[in-house]
């Protein structure tokens, strides 16, 4: 038996499923691994193109019909939300923002962020053209996440506002950006569960096993900014979500349902 599984190349993702793809896990089935980026498995997913899948939190209300949140393996967290960039300090009356994807976490936080705001024209860009584009004046701001939060400086930019600053001091919780999903009728989630948490654990016992997996998919980033990243987006909400990391998704989910952004949807 062998499932399917979509991730971001990105640091945390690499890092965390190391060990499940490389088939260290004893009884763990084969998994055939994908990389995508999360703009791209949110689309995939609602065709049901996995078996595990990495998506925005924000893509929930469309996905679990056919999949099921899991409790692990996601990326929540405080101090790593979305950054509004520029490259000066400006209002956004008017402006274009490049954006991540329609349906990304990242893109809701700013739609709550911003609604009392001026209008702000959006544009769906590839998370790696938004810095450039907004240094090269393409677009006059950029929603950006990830490793940006360590090199937004390289590219002359300034940060207009840190969207999950915004968000905890709102709501006195963490950040939920992405969300593993397991299809219904095809994986069974305690089993899913239990994979990725020893897929976990087994890289916080030995960070080096997996160090040329996750470099060798980081799309150029330096080893330190790795690092960084890891550091950040790894997290014991990675190993479970807890009360907390389900009160921080039904708060978020809640407020978009309340704003008329997304259907209403039952996390658990």
């Amino acid at each position: 038996m062998a499932f399917s599984l979509a991730v971001s190349p990105c640091p945390n993702d690499t890092f965390i499923f190391h060990a499940l793809v490389h088939g260290l896990i004893p009884g763990a089935p084969h998994v055939d691994l994908t990389f995508a980026d999360v703009d791209v498995t949110n689309t995939a997913a609602e065709k049901g193109a996995y078996d595990l899948v990495k998506v925005s939190f924000a893509a929930l209300p469309w996905l679990l019909g056919q999949y099921q949140l899991l409790p692990c393996g996601g990326a929540l967290g405080r101090g790593c939300g979305p950054l509004v960039l520029a490259r000066e300090d400006r209002d956004l009356t008017g402006a274009t923002v490049a954006v991540p994807g329609d349906r990304t976490t990242a893109y809701l936080l700013f739609r709550l962020w911003s609604a009392d705001r001026p209008p702000a024209k959006v544009e769906v860009v590839p998370f790696d053209r938004i810095m450039p584009g907004v240094a090269d004046g393409t677009y006059d701001a950029g929603l950006v996440i990830h490793e940006a939060r360590f090199t937004y400086p390289r590219f002359g930019l300034t940060a207009l506002a840190d969207l999950g600053e915004w968000w905890e001091k709102d709501t006195g919780l963490p950040i939920p950006l992405g969300a593993i999903l397991a299809k219904r009728g095809v994986v069974d989630p305690a089993e899913a569960a239990e994979w990725i948490r020893t897929s976990v654990s087994m890289a916080w016992a030995d960070p080096d096993a997996s160090r040329e997996f996750v470099l060798a998919h980081a799309q150029e980033m330096e080893p330190e900014v790795v690092r960084q990243h890891i550091g950040l987006y790894v997290n014991e909400f990675s190993l479970d979500l807890g009360d907390e990391g389900y009160a921080a998704a039904d708060a978020l989910l809640g407020r978009a349902a309340a704003a008329g952004i997304t259907p209403a949807v039952t996390l658990r």
